[in-house]
């Protein structure tokens, strides 16, 4: 097989590169894994968590291989994998777990014990976790490949799909997991603040479990078209109208059921001091409209060091958050990397079977390997996109 392989690169805040890079081993350091597997990339996305490093927003060193959405074809398979063979079209959960240590026996694989030396927890090309190369690229390896890998079952299939498939490596088990931890079950209200993809796959997902109205909140009138074009509500918060209003405009009620954070750590203000940052607004939000012993999950990410950030005390991850608001109404509060492997079965069958069209609600934009800086520049402007990178054109072969 040929040798060459090419990613994309971070090459400091607001650039990044395609360059030649090297092709994967099935190596740990100087020692064999003989675990892992070698892919050949088909789809790799670009996440709203990529934006952040490339903003300048993380301590992400120069040079990181950028990646962690990754859907590819097996073509080389470490001696002590047993169920994964060549040819295999596989999703590979972002969450890198051993399926060894207490956390992963317990299902909690996105905080895995023995796969990043600084901190429970590992991803793909992703700042603090583990240093592994990320998969934006041609080819890259994956360990512990039994226990992470999805396999799906009829290739031809999944090539018709691969437009929705290829987001079960993170976004849609991502969205799927705030609404799992803010309570969300048949006949809630749920108010989701973001309409970037996370929060379009959240509302997808709110739907997919029966709520009964869904709300999304974001300050950009194309991605709350978005929404509305699958059947959500809407609440532009450049306006300088309490959230409560314009809830009981929609409601009734000037609370919902439950709230998923899918915003973050680069929030910003409403109304008319929107383009303000604020770390902890849409966590204070969410407590304000969040009825008495509701849920919030959070699957937005939240860093310890944020060099970029307006104040010093956000620059350690210390935010103005009003707990006592909580606290006061019973709240319960849901953080953290999602675990894929706990929904990213169902959710294949749910895609597989007609049940949901993921990649229409996110809207999935297919570009190539070496149109992916001009996705990262693209990312955050009008209506929201899913950019999924095509490395191979295996996409439009399909």
């Amino acid at each position: 097989m040929s040798q060459a392989n090419r990613g994309v690169v971070y090459m400091g805040p607001g650039k990044v590169e395609v360059q030649s890079i090297a092709f994967p081993e099935l190596a740990l350091g100087k020692r064999k894994c003989e675990h892992g597997v070698i892919l050949k990339v088909i789809t790799t996305n670009i996440c709203g968590s990529d934006q952040h490093m490339v903003r300048g927003r993380t301590t992400a060193p120069e040079g990181l291989v950028l990646g962690h959405e990754i859907t590819g074809e097996v073509i080389e398979c470490g001696r002590d994998v047993e169920f994964i063979k060549a040819g295999d079209i596989v999703s590979v959960p972002f969450n890198i777990a051993c399926g060894r240590c207490r956390n992963c026996k317990e299902g909690r694989t996105g905080i895995c014990l023995n796969v990043n030396p600084a901190r429970p927890g590992a991803a793909y090309g992703y700042v603090d976790m583990g240093g592994w190369v990320g998969g934006q690229t041609e080819y890259v390896m994956v360990p512990y490949a039994d226990f992470n890998l999805l396999k799906f079952p009829d290739r031809d299939l999944a090539m018709e799909k691969i437009g929705d498939l290829t987001l079960l490596s993170d976004i849609f088990p991502t969205g799927f997991h705030g609404c799992v931890t803010a309570g969300v079950e048949p006949g809630s209200t749920v108010y989701i603040a973001g309409a970037g993809p996370v929060g379009l796959a959240a509302a997808v997902s709110a739907q997919l479990l029966g709520a009964a109205c869904v709300i999304v909140g974001d300050m950009n009138g194309d991605r709350l078209d978005q929404a509305k074009g699958f059947g959500c509500e809407t609440l532009d918060l450049r306006q300088d109208t309490p959230m409560a209003d314009m809830l009981e405009s929609i409601l009734g009620e000037r609370e919902v059921d439950c709230a998923v954070d899918a915003v973050g750590f680069e929030a910003r203000c409403h109304g008319h001091d929107h383009a303000h940052e604020q770390p902890a607004a849409v966590l204070n939000a969410c407590m304000d409209i969040t009825r008495a012993g509701g849920q919030i999950g959070i699957p937005g990410l939240y860093v310890t060091e944020d060099p970029g950030a307006e104040s010093d005390e956000a620059k350690h991850g210390n935010l103005s958050m009003r707990l006592g608001l909580g606290w006061a109404k019973s709240h319960s509060f849901h953080t953290g990397q999602c675990p894929v492997m706990k929904y990213h079965r169902q959710l294949m069958q749910a895609i597989l079977f007609d049940r949901v069209q993921i990649a229409r609600a996110v809207n999935v934009q297919v570009i190539s390997l070496d149109e992916a800086p001009r996705g990262y520049a693209d990312f955050d402007g009008g209506v929201a996109k899913k950019f999924v990178i095509d490395p191979h054109g295996s996409v439009a072969a399909a």
